[in-house]
């Protein structure tokens, strides 16, 4: 399995979570929890509630996933 293995959905971030997780609202309506990609972390990109992001999941556990880009 490698990266192109992956499902890519926007969403809202919806709450702020400890450990720079958050809860995210797909834009299906379900609710995920996401934490920061590398590259986010990297460049000290900070999100807050209402952020339109881009999630990275796996096809096989759709309620954990990585955020990849802020709008």
């Amino acid at each position: 399995m490698g990266k192109q293995d992956t499902v890519e959905m926007k969403g809202v971030v919806d709450e702020l979570l400890p450990g720079t997780t958050f809860r995210i609202q797909l834009e299906t309506g379900a609710f995920i929890i996401a934490h920061l990609s590398g590259k986010m972390r990297m460049h000290q990109i900070r999100l807050t509630v209402g952020d339109e992001v881009k999630v990275e999941m796996s096809p096989y556990d759709l309620t954990k996933g990585r955020i990849i880009y802020r709008f």
